[in-house]
């Protein structure tokens, strides 16, 4: 295990994804000063990090990416020497309903976060910078849509058919530009769609789950053809940490689950899993499927070639998904009060509260 003190960004840490590479860097790495950065949006629950945030080497700090005056000062105070960012907007059907939302946050916070690390550890043409890290966390809808063959791998070309994707394909041109202009020490990653705990239940999954548990119609876009391939989130914080401490600067790896289903074979697993659970008749929550409009710009099928990350830094996916999909369901229906909180809002009243009592 790496034992160098060091001075940890991670922007997004409240979120689902970055909840999960929270808990874990600051428990692996407790030498580590992580620092945890997030605007508590919709999507931002620092319920999700109740397991430490009471470490001596956590801090947390409420603040806006896109406010480059804060941003400055943070990273002169907390002298950074990484930057894991996973900050952003994500919801494609918010993007599509305001799209500029998604360019402010994607694009500029992502801006003013180079430019404070670059302004800090004065990247430039002629200083090599080696010990330090920007490790942007991106997606695999920047490469588009792929036909019923082929993967994406770190050469495809970008093809981003949403708003949000069309961010993210824009905020990854710009690291690689920095990286390329200023010598700025970044690494990319693209992943595919994540499942597991403390996903905000607006996504397929969590959102299929709260419905079946109530009863409620299970939203399907379209005929449920739009094939995704599926990456279990403690597979994913785990790739997270091997790249920011392994990954080769200036270098970009795809993460993926190696998991494809088709969003209708993907919905009838988790009814039958459901089913199981709660101890329903077998077909009751398949009954609840309903096929709706489909989104516009939907992209057809992603999926993902992982080999590099696999083969130049060992990581593989620990989970097969339909273990990970009942894993997953198992801790929703554990968790019911952290589930309630998130779907009635009551979550952001209580630990916006404490967050100002800090």
């Amino acid at each position: 295990m790496n034992s160098t003190k060091r001075n940890i960004l991670i922007t997004g840490g409240a979120g689902f994804i970055g909840s999960h590479v929270v808990r874990r860097i600051v428990a692996k790495y407790p030498h580590y000063n992580v620092v945890n950065l997030d605007k508590l949006t919709y999507a931002g629950n620092l319920a999700n990090l109740t397991a430490i945030e009471n470490a001596s080497n956590y801090t947390f700090v409420k603040g806006d990416i896109t406010e480059a005056t804060f941003i400055n000062e943070l990273f002169e105070q907390y002298q950074f020497d990484g930057v894991i960012h996973l900050a952003a907007e994500s919801h494609v059907d918010r993007s599509i309903s305001n799209p500029l939302e998604f360019v402010i946050t994607n694009v500029i916070g992502t801006v003013n976060l180079l430019n404070a690390a670059k302004k800090l550890w004065n990247a430039n043409i002629d200083n090599a910078v080696t010990d330090k890290k920007f490790y942007h966390i991106s997606t695999d809808e920047v490469y588009g849509s792929l036909g019923a063959e082929g993967l994406f791998t770190e050469k495809t070309a970008y093809d981003p058919h949403s708003p949000y994707s069309a961010s993210k394909a824009s905020s990854d041109h710009f690291v690689r530009a920095y990286f390329d202009t200023y010598k700025l020490p970044a690494v990319i990653s693209n992943c595919s769609n994540n499942y597991g705990s403390f996903h905000f239940p607006e996504k397929l999954i969590p959102l299929a789950i709260n419905n079946i548990k109530q009863m409620k119609p299970v939203p399907v876009y379209g005929k449920g053809e739009n094939v995704r391939d599926w990456l279990f989130v403690e597979d994913h914080a785990a790739a997270i940490d091997l790249i920011f401490h392994e990954g080769k600067i200036g270098e970009t790896y795809n993460i993926g689950g190696n998991n494809e289903w088709k969003n209708i074979d993907l919905i009838h697993l988790l009814c039958k899993i459901m089913d199981k659970k709660l101890n329903r008749a077998e077909g009751t929550s398949a009954s609840l499927i309903t096929f709706v409009k489909d989104r516009a710009g939907h992209d057809l099928r992603y999926a993902i070639d992982s080999s590099k990350l696999q083969k130049e830094l060992g990581w593989k996916p620990s989970l097969q998904f339909e273990e990970g999909l009942e894993k997953t369901v198992e801790w929703y229906l554990t968790n019911e009060e952290w589930l309630n909180n998130v779907t009635s809002g009551n979550y952001k009243e209580y630990y916006t509260a404490q967050y100002s009592k800090r």
